[in-house]
């Protein structure tokens, strides 16, 4: 949250007319970037014949997205302590309403940064633990017997973890390829078929998975059709001696 709004709610807003006035300063870059995205949450530019307007256009929009990436970048500091590279790649990935692969070793801060940086953007924030006995209908919803006061009994669909903003699938490669496949239309097409019906997903929707490296055994490598539903594969680092004294600094003083 900056300023009491919503970051993302800056960067969705429907309005796109420009203000005549200038605005105030805590809000600042952060309501400038409203009109840059389309209902779809895509870039919606228009940009003119003229050399001139296109330059100022492409500024304007570097400027805008600069300052709202500050804006996390200092709230993300206050619980993630290096991992910058990290961050901004992840940031890149959502700002091109795509998706994200990060790869690392355990305990550096993957599933925290996640969760950190959804919290940050005031967005929907639901998790997979991706297991070899995970099924789809875990991850989209199944349909559930549902019954009334007077005993009548009817159908009713129970949504899974995939109805959220930013979905965290972690060690997506312990999943069977058949579970790894049904995120295939949601991230493709935002949206999920159980039986004969399509459920739109929630905007925007951004899926952020983590593998572990190190262990083989029990895992399933990723079918390339998914792969190429990723944008960015992010490689975690360890943290450099410096931040690690700093992570023990912070952590041993509550």
């Amino acid at each position: 949250m900056v300023g009491g709004k919503s970051l993302w709610d800056s960067v969705s807003d429907k309005d796109t007319k420009k203000k005549d006035k200038e605005p105030e300063k805590d809000k600042g870059k952060v309501s400038e970037i409203k009109s840059l995205l389309g209902d779809d949450n895509s870039p919606r530019f228009s940009i003119k014949s003229g050399g001139d307007d296109r330059q100022a256009l492409l500024y304007e929009t570097y400027n805008n997205i600069q300052g709202i990436v500050t804006g996390i970048r200092q709230e993300a500091a206050k619980v993630i302590i290096g991992q910058d590279d990290v961050l901004e790649q992840m940031l890149i990935a959502i700002f091109c309403d795509s998706h994200a692969l990060l790869e690392g070793f355990p305990g550096l801060g993957k599933t925290l940064t996640v969760r950190t940086l959804s919290s940050i953007m005031d967005l929907k924030f639901r998790r997979i633990q991706c297991t070899p006995d995970l099924m789809p209908s875990d991850v989209m919803g199944t349909y559930i017997v549902d019954a009334d006061s007077s005993g009548r009994k009817s159908f009713r669909f129970e949504e899974g973890p995939v109805f959220t903003n930013v979905l965290l699938a972690d060690e997506i490669n312990r999943a069977t390829p058949k579970s790894q496949s049904s995120l295939l239309e949601a991230m493709q097409e935002r949206q999920v078929t159980v039986g004969n019906e399509s459920r739109k997903l929630d905007k925007p929707f951004f899926v952020l998975a983590t593998q572990n490296p190190i262990e083989m055994e029990g895992t399933y490598p990723l079918p390339e059709a998914q792969v190429d539903r990723f944008l960015l594969k992010i490689m975690v680092k360890y943290p450099t001696f410096e931040d690690e004294d700093l992570i023990v600094s912070r952590y041993a003083m509550g």
